[in-house]
């Protein structure tokens, strides 16, 4: 990569960076009720490691 990185393409990089996150802690009683405990990252929509697969910005 080069050595400056141009604002729109590092914008790009930091919406998918926020994009693999875990969902909020709260998300997990609204789905599955009070008494269920699953971790928050199961219901998280893109799953995504900077190892494994790589983004096309």
């Amino acid at each position: 990569m080069a050595r400056f990185i141009h604002l729109s393409r590092k914008l790009r990089l930091a919406k998918i960076g926020r994009r693999t996150r875990w969902a909020p802690f709260w998300t997990v009683p609204k789905l599955y009720g009070k008494g269920r405990n699953v971790h928050p990252g199961r219901h998280t929509v893109v799953k995504r490691s900077w190892r494994r697969t790589k983004s096309k910005a």
